[in-house]
């Protein structure tokens, strides 16, 4: 695509303003403009009392005095009382293993990175990034994959070490933290390096810092507490310099920078720019809800694992605001509740899964229990805990611990709150059908902000809490060859791609030109049908029709595909990697919960983690990779056709009739007039 047309597009996807905006920001980048108006210091040119108010005390002793009386409300005390109830042996475990150097990355994987660890390697590549370099002058991708870098950087290990701390009250945990809090100073002079890149990673750390603070206070000298709160201040000063970069992404960087203001100015009131920077985080915070979260619940970054993000900080904010008597608006709380009841109705209910839509780093901001990271029911927990103050899920109640205190898990369990229903999000384009044993999300979206995986008529499907069609997830943004955001085309999702290209045309690892628009015709307790255009761009365009038919649990998936030329069309599901048995157009697959049968329109090709492209992996946690089963039917044909999937715990009988009506179990099935599937009672 050439520069013009693209241009043209990104206009007017984003507007002349963030165009604009994006030139200017790049010229103060190459000027050195971003680097002066940040400029590094040494952390003994800026000590405590630069950044102090003048009524404050700055010696040591008189300053932890200051700090005791008039510091900002936290969540929490520190004598951490009924915690009985969570106490586990994993927290224990797992913090041990950070005292010996085996940190937890992307809620799966421990890596030996060393007590305390090197700040600025990257545990796989081995590569170190300098700290004597500006950070405007460090690149994203000349080091293997910078989250690397910024997950240890996070200092998630904050809330296992307290929550382990309130689990022993041995002492060692808290000396930890202080260490860490030490040496990352010492590591990091400000401004310099790759950990002062990014607003938002500073904004998890300081959240994670106060955390620590708060429930180590007492176990630290004043020097050191002193020490925490200079680097805390400068790091609000490194996310207020940059904060525009941050909101003109429209995503959970915003939400988070304005959480991290807002965090800083409401509990460190001594300091010089704490009014201020609670006043600018509270509006960043309030307007970025309020233009993220659609009126329908969804999130503009299309993504659960971003909107769960989104749905922490924005909690910790709120409750902050509380505790403190200075709440935010009714509207916030209603979008806060929206999102929360969204994620709800995505909710697969014996797993706590969600389907592993769009992007997913496995980033949680928020480690305050021992579920799996993929589980979600503490985050919708905690969400409507905040709304109701009352519980939806019994077994899930660490989190209000933490941030509501032990009353909380005292309250009332009233799972009619919510109720899972046939979801409709018009605005963000997802939808759901359930049956008894199964239910499956639709993806089909007109795009209100930019897209990240061309997927769309995309379906999960879930049966017994299995995810038998599943998303392949995003495994590493920069991960060489074929592995640069690698899962984001529409070949490794379950849909039709055409003639081997995505519905919609890249542009770089991050960004889709020539959008695709999606379109529901039909949705009720048992049919939906939708279609999209991503492939009119075609020299012979395509049009492509989904309709979904549920009976009980039998669920029969007819596909459209209409031209006036010739291509090549191939359907994929993406099934786990379990045993299976294959005749001719009829898998068989062995689940722990029984057999469960597919049944396709043609012959089926399976490929299984492909060493030489993306087929055949899924991604559940960032950075691993597993193999799975790529399931394809291939049809060439001169103008249009059709594709049926039929998915079933029961084995049926199927019979080609007519090219556009097939026969289960002798009962009529026809496609394509005024709704794509026309079936009699089954």
């Amino acid at each position: 695509m050439n520069k013009t047309r693209a241009l043209c597009q990104l206009t007017r996807y984003f507007g002349l303003r963030w165009i604009i905006f994006r030139l200017v920001y790049s010229l103060k980048l190459r000027s050195g403009w971003l680097r002066r108006s940040l400029s590094a210091f040494e952390w003994s040119d800026r000590p405590l009392s630069y950044w102090l108010r003048s009524d404050v005390p700055a010696t040591p002793n008189a300053y932890i005095a200051w700090r005791r009386q008039y510091g900002g409300q936290f969540f929490f005390k520190t004598e951490f009382k009924d915690y009985a109830p969570f106490i586990s042996n994993s927290t224990i475990n797992m913090a041990d293993k950070i005292l010996a150097g085996y940190w937890l990355y992307f809620g799966n994987i421990f890596l030996d990175i060393g007590m305390p660890p090197n700040w600025h390697v990257n545990p796989l590549t081995k590569q170190t990034l300098p700290t004597d370099c500006h950070w405007t002058k460090i690149p994203d991708f000349n080091s293997g994959d910078i989250k690397y870098i910024w997950e240890a950087n996070r200092f998630s290990v904050v809330y296992i070490l307290v929550r382990a701390y309130a689990a022993s009250q041995d002492s060692k945990y808290a000396i930890a933290f202080w260490q860490l809090v030490d040496d990352w100073a010492i590591q990091n002079p400000p401004q310099l390096g790759a950990n002062w890149k990014c607003g938002q990673e500073a904004t998890f750390r300081v959240m994670a810092w106060c955390f620590g603070l708060h429930a180590f206070f007492d176990h630290a000298r004043p020097e050191q507490i002193m020490r925490l709160v200079t680097v805390i201040a400068a790091h609000g000063a490194r996310i207020e310099g940059n904060i525009a970069y941050a909101r003109s992404q429209n995503n959970n960087h915003g939400v988070s920078e304005g959480v991290g203001l807002w965090t800083i100015g409401v509990l460190f009131t001594e300091l010089q720019c704490a009014k201020h920077w609670a006043m600018m985080g509270k509006q960043v915070v309030d307007e970025e809800i309020r233009k993220q979260v659609y009126e329908d619940g969804t999130y503009a970054q299309y993504s659960p694992n971003y909107q769960r993000v989104m749905l922490h900080g924005a909690i910790w904010a709120l409750r902050l605001g509380e505790l403190n008597d200075n709440r935010f608006s009714d509207d916030i709380y209603r979008k806060v509740e929206q999102s929360a009841d969204f994620l709800f109705q995505l909710l697969d209910h014996g797993s706590g899964h969600v389907p592993n839509h769009g992007f997913n780093d496995s980033a949680l901001i928020l480690p305050l229990n021992d579920a799996d990271i993929n589980d979600f029911r503490p985050v919708i927990q905690t969400a409507h805990y905040l709304i109701h103050r009352q519980r939806i899920f019994a077994g899930f109640d660490e989190d209000i611990y933490w941030l509501f205190g032990p009353e909380s898990i005292g309250s009332p369990i009233l799972q009619d709150i919510l109720q899972s229903r046939n979801l409709s999000a018009q605005i963000g384009g997802y939808y759901t059908l359930r049956g008894e044993d199964s239910w499956l999300m639709v993806r089909c979206a007109s795009y209100q902000a930019r897209p990240h995986h061309a997927d769309q008529l995309h379906v999960d499907f879930w049966w017994r809490n299995i995810n038998i069609c599943s998303d392949a997830g995003t495994y590493l943004y920069n991960g060489g060859t074929h592995w640069q955001n690698g899962l984001r085309i529409t070949s490794v999702h379950n849909t039709v791609s055409v003639d081997n290209i995505s519905q919609m045309t890249p542009y770089n690892r991050f960004l889709w030109l020539d959008w695709s628009h999606g379109c529901v015709n039909y949705h009720d307790n048992n049919y939906w049908e939708g279609s999209q255009d991503g492939y009119i761009r075609l020299k012979r365009p395509v049009t492509h029709r989904r309709g979904i038919l549920r009976h009980e649990d039998v669920w029969i998936i007819v596909d459209e595909l209409t031209s006036n030329g010739p291509h090549t069309y191939r359907l994929h599901w993406l099934i786990p990697d379990m045993p299976y048995k294959i005749i001719h157009n009829q898998i068989a697959l062995h689940t722990d919960a029984g057999p469960f049968y597919m049944y396709c329109s043609d012959s089926i090709e399976l490929e299984r983690a492909q060493e030489s492209g993306v087929q055949g992996w899924r991604s559940q946690y960032y950075g691993q990779k597993e193999p799975a089963l790529s399931l394809y039917v291939t049809k060439y044909q001169e103008h249009s056709t059709f594709f049926w999937t039929i998915l079933t715990a029961k084995p049926v009988d199927i019979k080609q009739h007519y090219p556009a009506e097939i026969l289960i179990n002798d009962i009529p099935i026809r496609f394509g007039k005024n709704r794509l599937i026309e079936a009699e009672a089954l």
